[in-house]
């Protein structure tokens, strides 16, 4: 990818690095080499170094010479270079893995051509190319397998690496942390007042991490403060593929998009604006009640509210290019988010929620955007029994977490596997509230009379059957059976 940072920062970055006294183990000078296999392996050494040295970039500068770093020029042009009949950058990304960021960018300088490769640093996995890493010890690139002593190094800092204390930026001034993050809606959330002055912002955001002193000088910017309060997620090439893509679709299927829209805002400070744009698009109803005309929302506010912040706050922010998505059809919301749950959906109910990313849980909670015990979950299946909507739907495609809301059906048009999900997740709301599913709590929940009871006991003894229900007192007589979830 050709960069979209200012001219003027790269211009800045690239002189700073050429202030270096020699090469270092995340900063390589060329002159016009551009063998792509020599390329594709300095991206694996520079990643794992820059995790091994604290550095969220590595970067590789063409057109500095190697011992004096004064311009030479070079002719290389990643725009137009090829591997194959394959654009360079698309051949580099489809042999490395882990997928990690990394961006060219083309420049002039003192009447030079200069490229620059920012390279993003190794999370999780040391980053390999061609299934092989490599590393960087001193100025000499070799297998990481040869330098065993920095290979249990990086192992062990990747395995206690959060994703909310990794810099999205570094060595930036105090202007541009004000210009970059939106600070007053922080102050907002917490209902503190502005400080008087740039220090005590810088302070406040310091203390929650938003922000930290750099070494260097300045700040570096933690993903933590981008995530949350970035003004605009494009300004981070990391992040940019997690702003959250709302689409609407006609009809049931994905073939007819109506519109598609990525909110660039940071989650914290574009939340209320997120949660209104997606209520605009949802389909509504109009009932009239004593000669009075009122919409109705076909689906919960607090329901999508409540998962809307989950997909954002659960997400697997380490799987690279993919974020949170929701997905608008006329008969059900799907809301997406990239990682799998760390519990088991059929224990969402009772199961206290497991977070990866804590920090920026905790924050959230702060701001009063998501729910603070784990109780979200209960709320959205409480919202659904009150509007009497099919039961969501919990599903994990293969790296993914997804949930559906389905739009109000009759019982009659529910299938067996709707029905017994339904009742699944009411007994669930039941035992957690130390209550039991029964006939009357079921034909309750069903909207259901009195009179049809005997297709609601029908419907019992589908969910027994299909094993995730059980009676609660197999003795009990017929009339006062009651019954919990299969793991009560």
């Amino acid at each position: 990818m050709i960069g979209i940072r200012s001219n003027e920062y790269v211009d800045g970055l690239v002189r700073e690095l050429c202030k270096l006294p020699y090469e270092t183990e995340w900063v390589e000078f060329k002159g016009n080499n551009q063998e792509p296999y020599l390329i594709g392996e300095y991206i694996s050494a520079l990643s794992n170094a820059a995790a091994l040295n604290g550095k969220a970039f590595a970067y590789m500068v063409w057109c500095v010479e190697d011992v004096s770093h004064v311009f030479t020029g070079t002719s290389f042009s990643p725009a137009s270079a090829r591997k194959g009949h394959e654009p360079l950058e698309t051949w580099l990304l489809r042999l490395l893995s882990p997928k990690i960021h990394f961006v060219f960018f083309e420049l002039n300088l003192d009447g030079h051509s200069v490229v620059l490769l920012e390279i993003g640093r190794a999370f999780r996995h040391p980053v390999r190319f061609q299934n092989e890493a490599f590393i960087r010890v001193g100025q000499v690139k070799k297998p990481l397998k040869d330098a065993p002593e920095r290979e249990r190094e990086l192992w062990r800092i990747l395995d206690h690496t959060l994703f909310e204390d990794l810099p999205a930026v570094e060595h930036i001034s105090s202007d541009e942390v004000l210009r970059m993050l939106d600070y007053t809606v922080y102050f907002d959330l917490l209902e503190l007042p502005l400080p008087a002055n740039r220090e005590g912002i810088l302070t406040a955001l310091k203390n929650d991490n938003l922000i930290r002193a750099c070494e260097a000088g300045g700040w570096d910017l933690t993903n933590l403060g981008a995530i949350l309060f970035a003004k605009k997620l494009g300004d981070f090439p990391q992040l940019k593929r997690k702003a959250i893509r709302v689409i609407q679709y006609r009809g049931g299927g994905r073939t007819d998009t109506l519109r598609e829209q990525e909110i660039s805002k940071g989650y914290a400070s574009g939340f209320e604006g997120l949660i209104t744009y997606i209520h605009g698009l949802l389909p509504v109803n109009e009932v009239i009640e004593k000669a009075l005309r009122k919409t109705v929302a076909v689906f919960p506010e607090l329901a999508v509210r409540e998962l809307v912040a989950n997909a954002l706050i659960h997400q697997a922010f380490f799987v690279t290019g993919a974020g949170p998505m929701v997905e608008i059809f006329d008969d059900r919301i799907e809301i997406t988010n990239p990682g799998e749950p760390l519990v088991d959906t059929q224990r969402f109910v009772d199961t206290p929620p497991k977070s990866r990313n804590e920090t920026l849980a905790s924050m959230m909670r702060r701001f009063r955007i998501c729910e603070e015990r784990g109780s979200g979950i209960d709320k959205v299946i409480a919202q659904i029994e009150i509007y009497q909507l099919p039961a969501p739907l919990f599903e994990v495609p293969e790296g993914f977490t997804r949930v559906v809301l389905f739009a109000h059906k009759p019982l009659i048009a529910m299938d067996k596997a709707e029905r017994v999900r339904a009742c699944y997740l009411h007994a669930c709301l039941k035992y957690v509230s130390r209550e039991f599913l029964t006939n009357a709590s079921l034909r309750e929940r069903f909207g259901v009379e009195e009179k049809n009871k005997a297709a609601v006991s029908r419907y019992i003894r589908e969910a027994v059957d299909a094993g995730v229900l059980k009676p609660f007192d197999e003795d009990a007589a017929r009339k006062l059976m009651k019954y919990v979830p299969f793991w009560a």
